[in-house]
């Protein structure tokens, strides 16, 4: 057996993965890549959608029940699911008749580690 060391993919800290805004200018396919993200959170409806996700005690919520919350369709709400998936934000998996979502670990901890500026010493707010 090699005594080569085995690197554990996705368990790097989120500034090694992701530096944050103020650390450098993004460049075109970063920039691209978060605008995919932001547009998906810039909308009322899919905000409310994955708040009600991300909030849900267990980790996950069948889409049956976050329809009624809305006045929309079910197709609407379907396709608002679409796209927070789409930008890397949930998952799901059909059980049946219905469809569970849950949100991708750690993506919310990595969009807040971006978005965090250090402190600089001795700077109060």
């Amino acid at each position: 057996m090699s005594k080569q060391e085995l690197q554990v993919i996705g368990q790097e800290s989120a500034a090694a993965c992701c530096p944050g805004l103020a650390a450098a200018p993004l460049d075109d396919g970063r920039a691209a890549e978060l605008a995919k993200v932001f547009k998906a959170l810039g909308d009322p409806v899919r905000l409310r959608l994955l708040s009600m996700i991300a909030s849900r005690e267990g980790g996950e919520v069948c889409v049956c029940e976050m329809t009624p919350a809305f006045d929309l369709s079910q197709p609407t709400i379907s396709h608002h699911l679409k796209l927070l998936r789409q930008a890397g934000l949930i998952d799901c998996e059909r059980r049946g008749t219905w469809v569970y979502y849950w949100v991708l670990p750690g993506v919310l901890d990595k969009l807040a580690g971006f978005l965090t500026t250090p402190q600089a010493a001795g700077v109060t707010a």
